[in-house]
């Protein structure tokens, strides 16, 4: 089959698990099999362009044209092979983990939390493949759309208002900001095609390209990039399997994906680390690395500290683009996917803790550990990933983002680097210590000593866990696959 039609195919797959899933929505057994076999499709076809792709290929196919040289077209390159990678893995465990918490918590319109996940994921593959400003700005659209009944599930005012927020943010940055700097972008250069090197160095002034670059920025509002980051916090009243695909999945990866794939085709590295302009990026990327990080030590709700660790954690990618150079962005690209492992780790956790001993404060866990050693030894991996600490995930992409400040002799960004992981140490590990070594009295009993999730919850947490050891122990294929992107 043609790299085309593989596109095609990885794309159509999720909309017609969609649509299948509207046909048999009523049957549980049916339901359940159709969206396992759906995700397990969708990882087929994105696997199958991965060896092209390695070889240096570029699969491609346009459908139409709006204009000449406008068209809605697809192109593979290698950020976008791993953000669908990531993506098309990571909803097979999701799908798992989701059919045991939402029976198991009694979570109502099963059938179309199915259905609206199944689009996202076809949105995300929308995202990563898209060949042009234009075609990801349709799909970036579309996978907020998909994703607010998500948000909205359990329909409480809370959870509309939430919604709401998420909706609210989300449409009003990417409609008054991304667009009007996509339609800036065609009329300054007469193209939105993704190029390397960029399409507007040389193309138009510095004042322009400032007033663009802060466009851009702040309007992929997916990237939760302070002051624009407050529809994140307020999608935690989501379920569970929802935090985990906004956090790790689909929608923040989709936002920071973007933004390296505006700083890679659009400006290009050279115009960004050449360009004083755009020196500003660099505070606000540090400014909400720091920020967040402060704000999630005063949480004590488990996926609201969570959530303020993501809003930090995926603005190392950003503060990789505003550095510019090879190690740096091989650091960002490489933490989307170290990140992606380790958060859809500590949600999964979260929402164990939930279905299991029904908490959903830190205050409340003090010994949680004795009964849930599966659950938290897990937690206590994805943490430590996250914090950066070999042999771990995380240690990867920090370490490059660590050699890209040096490079560029940048030692404020290193130390932002340093103070960050200390911050991440701070609101992580006591999590642990407390579910381990309990200092506020013992849990009550439990019949066996052991009260974990049902065992499917287990078996999604254990394969992402995991996971973030292996990205550690096996970096090649990334290496690999992300050389190109940065000539080294």
């Amino acid at each position: 089959m043609s790299g085309g039609a593989l596109i095609l195919l990885a794309l159509a797959i999720p909309i017609g698990g969609a649509l299948l899933l509207w046909v048999v929505g009523r049957t549980p057994f049916l339901r359940n099999e159709v969206s396992l076999v759906t995700s397990c499709g969708l990882l087929a076809a994105v696997a199958a362009l991965t060896p092209s792709v390695l070889a240096g290929a570029r699969p491609a196919i346009s459908l139409f044209e709006f204009a000449p040289g406008l068209a809605f077209a697809f192109e593979v390159e290698p950020l976008g092979m791993l953000f669908a990678l990531l993506a098309s893995f990571l909803w097979i465990v999701t799908t798992i983990y989701s059919i045991s918490y939402l029976s198991a918590n009694g979570e109502p319109h099963r059938t179309r939390f199915h259905i609206c996940f199944a689009l996202a994921l076809a949105s995300a593959v929308g995202i990563a493949f898209a060949g042009n400003m234009l075609t990801l700005f349709f799909f970036y659209e579309a996978l907020t759309l998909c994703t607010y009944p998500l948000v909205a599930h359990s329909g409480t005012e809370e959870a509309r208002r939430g919604a709401r927020r998420y909706l609210a943010i989300l449409l009003s940055t990417s409609i008054m900001l991304l667009l009007l700097a996509v339609l800036w972008t065609w009329v300054a250069v007469g193209t939105l095609d993704f190029r390397a090197g960029g399409i507007l160095a040389g193309q138009v002034s510095e004042s322009v390209m400032a007033v663009l670059l802060v466009l851009y920025v702040f309007g992929v509002g997916k990237a939760a990039l302070m002051p624009f980051h407050g529809w994140l916090p307020a999608a935690m009243v989501a379920p569970a399997p929802v935090s985990a695909l906004l956090h790790a999945v689909a929608v923040v990866k989709a936002g920071v994906f973007t933004i390296v794939k505006i700083a890679l085709y659009i400006f290009g590295l050279d115009a960004i680390r050449d360009f004083a302009s755009g020196e500003w990026l660099l505070y606000v990327a540090g400014a909400t690395i720091l920020i967040a990080s402060l704000i999630a030590l005063r949480q004590d709700n488990l996926k609201h500290r969570l959530a303020y660790s993501t809003v930090s954690q995926l603005s190392y990618v950003v503060l990789g683009v505003a550095i510019a150079n090879a190690h740096a962005v091989m650091g960002a690209s490489m933490h989307i996917a170290m990140h992606g492992f380790a958060k859809i780790t500590l949600f999964f956790c979260a929402g164990a803790i939930y279905t299991a001993a029904g908490k959903t404060h830190i205050s409340q866990l003090d010994g949680i550990g004795r009964r849930m050693p599966v659950t938290m030894g897990a937690f206590a991996v994805g943490a430590l990933a996250l914090i950066g600490l070999p042999p771990f995930a995380g240690a990867w992409s920090k370490y490059y983002l660590v050699l890209g400040s040096l490079d560029e002799g940048d030692y404020a960004v290193l130390a932002v680097l340093l103070v960050s992981s200390l911050l991440n140490a701070l609101y992580f590990l006591p999590i642990v210590v407390r579910a381990f070594f309990p200092t506020g009295g013992e849990p009550r009993p439990v019949a066996g000593g052991i009260a974990e999730a049902p065992k499917l919850q287990l078996v999604a947490i254990s394969i992402t866990a995991l996971g973030t050891v292996a990205l550690f122990a096996y970096p090649q294929f990334l290496f690999d696959l992300l050389r190109p992107l940065v000539g080294m």
